[in-house]
């Protein structure tokens, strides 16, 4: 049987790829990126519920550079894959679709993507009937317009709802595109008006590498020019972008691909926040200024000497070429906002593209509730719903960045009567590390976020730590304090508000009803002549109040806001008073 190949086009790309329904019997998917500076392999379950969670069961890259086994000879020839390269990849191929049907995925619920490389090689059919001898895959070579809609969908995965340039930064090419999670069928209008230049890290890198003076000066011409073209043609066709350039705020960019993640790599590596509490570089997010800085960025790889978290030495390798597409993006878009750099790409966003509209654009966050959690929805809404009753009339509590703004209130509410039987200060440290490492790839889990998680669940438990944990704590304050102050303050007000509430009822309640019955909360804001004070009312039943010291749970609320560094403080306090219910 011959090789099976599909061009996969805008056109066609609905038709081409394996559908999702939520009756489907089986809904594990496996996808091979084959990217020209790696190849990628997973395989995700979009099991309902948590579809838009995108879960990966398995991933595994193959170190194996489709643009470097391109023939090295002049550019005057063709340029081909050695017969050494063939083997290698068909024998990696038939790895994975073995990896595939161990997990039980169905045989039409495997695809294999090909990018820049596979289009430009002159032998590719060799590649591909070698691949489908070995494992019996065919392989969607993608046009560059649906590498761009599904490296930008990929990095828009990530996220609840996104405004912003999105670039993807592969070896053979860069693309770049705009995306507004508010426009009706964004992603198709984003790849129509990407732009993709044959400039990715692996190729530019050999330029630069060359020594021929000229070939570089007219890539970095080309790379400048294209770039500058493709940022104008966006604002023409894309109002809200136009304004967002000329608007003092500036725009806020999104970065996929390996060669951008190893600058947010050197970035974090550099960051002012020391050390960087989280280590993920998906989600990571900089002020402009900060991604500016290039030059430093270059001084640093070339001087430092040790290990850099998150970077291969062939990344290090390649950062020059990195750097010089940073520097065309800083020079075709000066009025950069912040930019943050996304762990997805084609693979998470061809598994996204399968799904629904509705599902598409459905809050991850949301969904990622505890598998065998017994708490009903009613119920787990009654506890947040009291939490959040602590909020003060007269703030604007969708204003603040909190547990609750930022869709993470059933993870919360889920572990504040876990635990009880362990000390406090032992709780305060695990969910510390917890909210930064737990479920690594889910999307929407923002740094913000995990940071505020931690925080308001380390203060549930009174944030009593030992020294090395202390410095984990300091760190995230930092992150969360570049935000706003306000982000700690509010994290240590529901985290002792939390700690009140699951003293007067140390079970989790059974019924909606029944924490109600409990205690409740009234709060006002006053002015003082130093500070603004949050006055709590506290109304406790009589039952639950038997055999507690009440007074003694003031003490929670003592240090809100009061933390030692100037950056963490916030001039308001709280005066919490208990009052027996009638």
């Amino acid at each position: 049987m011959a090789a099976v190949t599909e061009a996969v086009t805008l056109a066609n790309f609905e038709a081409k790829m394996p559908k999702w329904t939520p009756d489907l019997p089986n809904h594990l998917y496996a996808l091979v990126d084959m990217g020209s500076n790696g190849i990628r392999f997973s395989i995700s379950d979009l099991s309902p519920p948590q579809t838009r969670l995108l879960k990966c069961l398995y991933k595994e890259r193959a170190a194996i550079s489709l643009f470097d086994a391109l023939s090295s000879s002049p550019s005057t020839a063709l340029l081909k894959f050695p017969a050494e390269t063939i083997t290698l990849v068909s024998q990696t191929l038939a790895r994975f679709k073995a990896i595939a049907d161990g997990y039980g995925v169905p045989p039409g619920h495997t695809t294999v993507l090909a990018t820049e490389a596979m289009r430009r090689a002159e032998n590719a059919a060799s590649m591909l009937e070698a691949v489908y001898t070995a494992s019996g895959l065919g392989i969607c070579v993608l046009a560059p317009e649906v590498e761009t809609l599904f490296g930008s969908v990929g990095a828009r995965s990530g996220f609840a709802e996104v405004d912003g340039l999105f670039l993807d930064l592969g070896g053979g090419s860069v693309q770049m595109t705009y995306l507004n999670s508010a426009m009706d069928v964004y992603e198709v209008a984003a790849a129509q008006s990407g732009l993709s230049l044959p400039f990715g890290a692996a190729k530019l890198i050999k330029i630069i590498q060359s020594g021929e003076v000229k070939q570089q000066e007219t890539a970095r011409s080309d790379l400048n020019t294209g770039m500058q073209k493709a940022f104008v043609d966006l604002q023409s066709r894309f109002p809200t972008l136009k304004a967002s350039s000329s608007d003092t705020a500036g725009i806020d960019v999104y970065l996929c691909g390996g060669g951008f993640r190893g600058y947010g790599s050197m970035l974090m590596h550099n960051d002012p926040i020391q050390p960087y509490p989280i280590p993920a570089v998906g989600a990571y997010t900089v002020p402009g200024s900060f991604f500016k800085e290039s030059k430093r960025m270059r001084r640093v790889n070339e001087e430092y000497e040790g290990k850099i978290f998150g970077m291969s030495n062939r990344r290090r390798e390649q950062f020059p070429a990195i750097a010089t597409v940073v520097e065309a993006l800083i020079s075709s878009v000066q009025n950069i906002r912040s930019v943050t750099f996304c762990s997805g790409g084609n693979r998470e966003g061809a598994l996204l593209m399968k799904l629904p509209k509705h599902v598409r654009e459905s809050r991850p966050l949301s969904l990622l509730r505890q598998p065998g959690d017994t708490t009903s929805d009613a119920t787990l809404l009654s506890v947040i719903e009291t939490l959040k009753s602590a909020v003060p009339s007269g703030f604007d509590a969708q204003d603040l960045y909190t547990v609750f703004t930022l869709d993470l209130g059933p993870l919360f509410v889920e572990a504040i009567w876990a635990r009880l039987g362990q000390p406090d200060s032992t709780n305060a440290a695990y969910e510390l590390h917890r909210a930064i490492t737990r479920d690594p790839s889910v999307p929407g889990f923002t740094h913000l976020a995990r940071a505020t998680l931690a925080l308001t669940l380390c203060a549930r438990w009174g944030s009593d730590l030992g020294p090395v944990d202390r410095q984990l704590l300091s760190s995230l304050r930092q992150l969360a304090c570049a935000s706003s102050p306000e982000v700690v303050f509010w994290a240590e007000y529901f985290g002792a508000v939390a700690a009140v509430l699951t003293t007067l009822c140390p079970t989790e309640p059974k019924s909606p009803e029944e924490l109600g019955n409990i205690v409740r909360f009234r709060a006002v804001t006053t002015q003082g002549k130093k500070k603004d004070r949050i006055e709590l009312t506290i109304l406790v039943s009589a039952n639950a109040s038997r055999g507690i010291e009440l007074a003694s749970l003031q003490s929670l609320f003592k240090n809100i806001g009061k933390q030692k560094k100037n950056p963490y403080t916030v001039n308001r306090k709280v005066e919490p008073v208990f009052v027996h219910a009638s």
